[in-house]
């Protein structure tokens, strides 16, 4: 069994049959059920005046008031207590590295941004940024980003990277947790395609989109967007877009045993081909669904 397939299982006939792939619309289905009420925005950040500490024990902190948004880091929301970058398995600092630079950002302008990069794997080796300890499951939450991953590290055959996730109580125990994540990948014939799904464990996934239509997008600034409105029944709802297209969506249950959420991922590098890097810019979270969202 691959790497990828191991870790993250993918089953082809979910959403794809032989060579016929399920094509998804490009507009996400929002309907006013699913919008329920005027969201608020619960943290946004350019990283511009930002400070990035150095390591303690597995984390590494950011601090400051954001210049542009008045927000300031550390970033709690959701009654989290607790938020920073995890550097798992770094082999003693050697094999992780995370930056504030300055760099040309999205808009062609400099910016300050978020630079994480994993040279080498030691085990599972990672470095995502977590919001953790979380006590209030959110009703709605919408996240959104920019990001410019590297141009080698999604390429060749049954290649992955995860790029967000979040976990509740239960799951590491497989058996009463659940998880929601987002990969880059490429299949056995070296085909690109994203990947949005719920799972129990990680060859157990609930349900799951593999899109192959919308183009991976390697070397360049693109928009992350994310929306869940929380619920143990039929009434939940989650979702997933690039540059404003739909990669996918789950009707249904956005948890299983009523199993609360516990963290977030809000941004991974993590993934079975090395060295990879990104960065990451014009963080928003939302209570809801803004009106400039999905």
């Amino acid at each position: 069994m691959s790497a990828f397939k191991a870790k993250y299982y993918i089953n082809k006939n979910i959403v794809r049959q032989s060579d016929h792939t399920v094509k998804l619309q490009n507009d996400c289905i929002l309907t006013d059920a699913v919008k329920t009420k005027e969201p608020n925005l619960l943290f946004s950040s350019g990283f511009e005046g930002i400070q990035l500490g150095e390591q303690i024990e597995d984390y590494q902190y950011l601090t400051g008031t954001d210049n542009e948004t008045g927000f300031s880091w550390p970033l709690y929301i959701l009654g989290s207590d607790f938020s920073g970058i995890h550097r798992i398995n770094d082999d003693n600092g050697e094999a992780i590295s995370n930056e504030i630079v300055t760099v040309t950002g999205p808009k062609g302008k400099q910016t300050s941004a978020l630079f994480q990069s994993v040279r080498y794997d030691v085990q599972v080796t990672q470095t995502p940024f977590q919001i953790n300890h979380i006590k209030e499951n959110p009703d709605e939450l919408y996240m959104s980003y920019w990001m410019k991953t590297d141009s080698t590290a999604v390429k060749g055959i049954d290649t992955w990277r995860a790029i967000w996730e979040y976990k509740t109580k239960n799951y590491a125990s497989y058996k009463d947790g659940f998880r929601m994540i987002a990969f880059m990948a490429t299949d056995y014939e070296g085909k690109p395609f994203w990947s949005f799904q719920g799972d129990t464990s990680p060859q157990h996934p609930i349900w799951q989109t593999e899109n192959y239509t919308v183009p991976l997008i390697l070397n360049e600034w693109f928009k992350v967007e994310y929306y869940i409105k929380w619920s143990n029944g039929t009434d939940g709802y989650a979702s997933m877009k690039v540059n404003g297209k739909l990669i996918g969506e789950h009707k249904g249950a956005t948890t299983v045993n009523a199993d609360p959420m516990d963290f977030i991922m809000l941004t991974q590098v993590y993934g079975n081909s090395h060295p990879m890097h990104q960065w990451v810019d014009d963080i928003e979270i939302w209570d809801g669904l803004p009106s400039n969202g999905m």
